[in-house]
């Protein structure tokens, strides 16, 4: 029973794992033995979270704009340089906007779009020779996408741009799926509710405890939560399963 949860050796790629819901996963990966990259755009943050990250385990920071194809292309060449193969492969850099839709501008759509679903597609896409390079019917190689609760509901605020975003990638998720289960390579995503992160830090600070009363479980998410569903899809625990949408919201999406 041991070995189901082990990630011991493993390479995982964790992007937008300076912060917020991507640095807990890390964090997680390397208690359990992963070898962890985070990945950012601003250079002194991630190396900051990198150091943090230390006291856990075997972690480095690599800068990037994945939202621009160009710098993904350049992105991957400087990850191959570390390392030949990849493991364990986590999409998490995200944006939001919010605007009366009215108002909602074409440069925040992009903005959201870009980042949250086109950098998982073409990010794959170039990383797919590193992530078939050790993966086998015994160990599969495993990708894992951080959607959203507001991919599953309709959100109250204004944010258009990121449901729409979080919903397709959702989809993706199991197209993805579908094609590369033959190459020995598990797409599966998590659609998290509400968690302390900065993206949703101005709501926590003025409305949390309605946000709570919201949430079946009555609380917000904690690091432990996403350690777990994270560790879970990652791991030998989930070699059966591809192609799935877990939502991680206290109960919100599935029994609104």
């Amino acid at each position: 029973m041991h070995n189901l949860f082990n990630v011991q050796g493993k390479v995982a790629l964790v992007t937008g794992g300076s912060r917020g819901i991507g640095y807990m996963i890390a964090q997680g990966l390397l208690q359990q033995g992963a070898k962890v990259y985070i990945v950012s755009r601003k250079v002194a943050q991630c190396q900051q979270a990198a150091e943090e990250l230390k006291q856990f385990g075997e972690v480095y920071a690599l800068s990037a704009d994945l939202s621009d194809v160009s710098q993904i292309e350049s992105f991957v060449q400087e990850f191959q340089k570390y390392e030949k193969h990849l493991d364990i492969l986590i999409h998490n850099a995200g944006a939001t906007w919010g605007a009366p839709l009215g108002e909602y501008p074409e440069q925040g759509w992009d903005k959201v779009m870009d980042t949250n679903l086109k950098s998982v597609f073409f990010l794959t896409q170039a990383l797919l020779p590193l992530l078939s390079q050790a993966a086998t019917a015994q160990q599969p190689a495993k990708i894992i996408n951080i959607g959203s609760m507001d991919g599953l509901t309709v959100p109250r605020f204004d944010s258009y741009a990121y449901s729409s975003s979080k919903a397709a990638l959702h989809h993706l998720t199991r197209h993805l799926a579908g094609h590369l289960a033959g190459q020995h390579i598990q797409v599966n995503a998590i659609a998290p509710g509400p968690f302390a992160t900065q993206m949703i830090q101005f709501v926590l600070e003025h409305n949390k405890n309605e946000l709570e009363q919201r949430i079946p479980l009555k609380r917000i998410g904690q690091a432990e939560d996403l350690i777990g569903t994270s560790l879970f899809l990652a791991s030998k625990a989930s070699d059966y399963i591809t192609g799935a949408v877990i939502p991680l919201d206290g109960g919100y999406s599935s029994t609104r």
